[in-house]
């Protein structure tokens, strides 16, 4: 199964986009808020989206500004779910993920990422299946794998992954079960240095040179798009891919 970007790059990208990242969080709590309530403690999908919050410093006062008009106490905008999928140079499979306000914009501005850097658009299904939907909590080399695995089955994990190229260490849980290993493994005073629900591919697809190139030049345009969310990907670039 892939493996994400690493918690230094993660983080790296919050900071550099920090404004894309709030409006990107602010639309989560939104579509969270409206499907499962605005209580945190009986909405799991809204406790992660809060939790996206507060890790970029997000106050407070904005994030219970947004559930509030989602919930219908304020004026808002709202947003609905979509999901693309489609094919990057070289067979690469891609899902995006977006919200948004004006589904005519977003499909033209996504076909156009598509074309402009040589992939296509797909119809639905045609990759999703080669992803699947799980929870990840990510530790940085040098974390103690005994105590993590230890904690981690503890707390009901389905697997703890450790990568022997730098020793980083993933523990994987279902979606359902997430907001609960996270709090039992923050408890247990291991508290990951990046956690979300994401979805990885079941196996990678290697890219290199010009062509590693332009998939990375279309997952970047991809991201920083508003009206998107989250984007997955098999790629796995080459020793000769540019970074």
């Amino acid at each position: 199964m892939g493996r994400g970007p690493s918690i230094e790059a993660r983080k790296n990208a919050v900071d550099a986009q920090r404004g894309k990242i709030f409006t990107k969080v602010i639309r989560e709590i939104s579509v969270a808020a409206r499907a499962g309530g605005g209580d945190p403690a009986g909405n799991p999908r809204l406790r992660s989206a809060i939790d996206k919050g507060l890790a970029v410093n997000m106050s407070k006062d904005v994030i219970e500004r947004a559930i509030k008009k989602a919930t219908g106490e304020l004026e808002g905008v709202t947003y609905e779910e979509i999901r693309y999928e489609g094919y990057a140079p070289g067979g690469v499979a891609v899902i995006v993920d977006c919200l948004t306000d004006n589904k005519v914009r977003t499909v033209a501005d996504v076909r156009h990422a598509f074309t402009k850097f040589g992939g296509n658009m797909g119809t639905e299904g045609s990759v999703a299946f080669m992803f699947k939907k799980l929870g990840v909590l990510s530790y940085d080399a040098g974390a103690d794998e005994d105590k993590i695995t230890e904690a981690a089955i503890e707390a009901g994990a389905d697997d703890v992954v450790v990568y022997p190229e730098d020793g980083a260490i993933d523990v994987l849980t279902s979606p359902e079960a997430f907001a609960e290993v996270k709090s039992a493994m923050e408890a247990a005073g291991l508290a990951p240095g990046f956690a979300e629900v994401t979805m990885r591919a079941d196996n990678d697809s290697p890219v290199d040179g010009e062509t590693a190139e332009q998939v990375q030049k279309l997952l970047a345009w991809l991201e920083d798009m508003d009206d998107v969310q989250n984007v997955y990907s098999n790629a796995e670039p080459g020793d000769g891919a540019s970074a």
